[in-house]
């Protein structure tokens, strides 16, 4: 008689097979990975993707990775496990359907993709998000999307903190005659004093 069908009597317990130790630690490990993104990301975009093609999927994933943001399918039971106890568990409830999660460390740049991919891709609807322990419904989502990026505003700052190194500067290279008759003028200034 085969092993299989000696398996199959009743009576006779089939023995743990390896496929299902390996299915439930890669769940386990989801799980772990899910509650990393979940507590690491600046924000995470919940969306539905249903009636995306590959190639609209390919396209979403690397918009996301040029602007320093990830794209996951997940299933919601398990992504529901590893919101369990963090502090933007809320998200959980959005997690029905065909959901896809966009997330970035920076806390602008994966809504910024979203809301524009939603614009262009109609069977891409944001459903919320969150913002570390802030729930964001899809108006929050927009409005996030609105602020300007990490870069933006090194940008900004570093412009802010360049206009006076500038003027330094150009006071610097000032031809020598200018130089010198602004020491005449101190000079003057200290002498009448």
């Amino acid at each position: 008689m085969s092993g299989f069908a000696r398996q199959n009597e009743p009576g006779v317990t089939p023995p743990i097979t390896w496929s299902k130790t390996v299915d439930r630690a890669q769940k386990e490990k989801v799980v772990e990975e899910l509650g990393q993104i979940f507590e690491s990301s600046g924000v995470v975009v919940v969306a539905h993707y249903a009636g995306l093609t590959v190639a609209e999927m390919q396209d979403l994933r690397a918009q996301m990775r040029e602007a320093g943001a990830s794209v996951r399918v997940a299933k919601n039971r398990l992504a529901k496990i590893a919101l369990d106890g963090k502090p933007n568990e809320k998200i959980g409830d959005l997690l029905t359907g065909m959901t896809v999660l966009a997330y970035s460390e920076d806390p602008v740049a994966a809504a910024k993709v979203a809301e524009a991919y939603a614009k262009d891709n109609k069977k891409y609807e944001i459903l919320g998000g969150a913002m570390g322990a802030e729930f964001l419904d899809p108006a929050g989502v927009k409005a996030v999307a609105s602020m300007p990026s990490r870069e933006e505003l090194i940008a900004q700052l570093v412009s802010c903190i360049g206009a006076p190194a500038s003027n330094i500067a150009g006071a610097i290279g000032a031809p020598a005659s200018n130089i010198a008759s602004i020491l005449s003028t101190i000079e003057e200034n200290a002498e009448a004093a």
